[in-house]
This record gives C-alpha cells, sequence and structure tokens, in this order.
C-alpha cells in the first residue's frame, strides 16, 4: 500500500510535494525601494510641466542626497524612474552628484496624475525580470504617497514634504514591504 503524506501524519513532516515545491522555490529576496518627492518648485510657469527648481528647492534636495549618503549608506542606485517633469528631472540632476546609477529612465507614468496601482505593477515587473537590488523613483504629490501605500500594505498613504526621501525594504516573493526610513528636508 503507498503511504500517503501530510503535515499532520508525523509532527515535523510535511507532504513531498511541498518538499519538491520548497527546493525549487526562489529564495525570499529583499531589495530597497527609494520614493522621493521633487524639491520646491517656482509657483508659476507656461505649464505644470515646466515648472523649475528653486534655489532652495535645489539646496534641500542636495542636503537630503548628502543625508542619505552620510546617515543612510546609499552610494549607488541601480535603477532611476525620473518623471519628465523639469522639475522632477532637475531634482536627479541635483542628487545624482550623490549616488551612482546603473540605469536612469523617464518613466511618463510616474507624473502628478500617475495611477499608483499602475506604475507598482510595472516597478514590481522591472524588479523580477531586471533583479534589481535598488530603486528610486523621483515623481510627484500625490503619487509618491499613494506609491508607498502600495508597496506598504496597509499604509495610509503619507504626505511628503518637497525634497522628501523614504526608503522602503521590499520583499519581491511576498510583494509587500516595510517602510524603514525618511529623510526631510
Amino acid at each position: 500500500m503507498r503511504q500517503k503524506w501530510s503535515r499532520n501524519r508525523v509532527k515535523g513532516d510535511y507532504n513531498r510535494r511541498q518538499a519538491a515545491t520548497d527546493c525549487i522555490k526562489p529564495k525570499v529576496k529583499k531589495m530597497k525601494i527609494f520614493i522621493m518627492r521633487h524639491g520646491e518648485a517656482q509657483h508659476y510657469a507656461a505649464s505644470d510641466a515646466e515648472r523649475a527648481l528653486t534655489d532652495r528647492g535645489r539646496n534641500e534636495s542636495v542636503a537630503v542626497a548628502r543625508a542619505g549618503v552620510i546617515q543612510k549608506n546609499i552610494t549607488h542606485i541601480d535603477k532611476v524612474f525620473v518623471s519628465p517633469y523639469l522639475r522632477a528631472q532637475q531634482t536627479w540632476q541635483e542628487i545624482s552628484q550623490h549616488f551612482s546609477a546603473d540605469m536612469v529612465e523617464v518613466c511618463e507614468e510616474i507624473t502628478p496624475y500617475g495611477q499608483s496601482e499602475d506604475v507598482f505593477d510595472f516597478v514590481a515587473a522591472c524588479i523580477e525580470a531586471e533583479h534589481l537590488e535598488s530603486v528610486l523613483l523621483v515623481s510627484h504629490l500625490p503619487l509618491v504617497g499613494y506609491l508607498v501605500s502600495e508597496f506598504v500594505p496597509g499604509m495610509v498613504a503619507p504626505m511628503f514634504p518637497t525634497s522628501g526621501l523614504v526608503c522602503v525594504e521590499y520583499d519581491v516573493a511576498a510583494r509587500k514591504g516595510e517602510l524603514v526610513w525618511n529623510i526631510h528636508p
């Protein structure tokens, strides 16, 4: 008679199918997702997309980047996604002097009107396909707050000051993360 395997058969034992599945499952991989709101921008421009950083916005963005290097030891980011809006592009230009990045991609989906669910799915797919260890998104309110709540299920979308930076430790297999720190000017 063939022996039937089950977790309950013997304490600590489990079925063979589960054992085989456990052998081929990828190990839990945790990585860092950094989400930053652009620096302070001018109030008026020909369009919202053309609003440039103020001097204060540049200085605060640089100060946050320096704090990330000094306090959190951030020196390298695998991939950066930047909004096409001028103020986000300028923020990345300022902070890129402090972080090296393998890839930088202008991402139309991370404008102020981006859909957080779609951005989450896109970024999660990139992380899995490209085996990324760290990602930075430079974007806008309200999207930055909604993205935190997408990557940290159950968390209410936080408000971000300009130049605010958060770090989420993200479990790729579980598709959820934990907010581990934030830096604000």
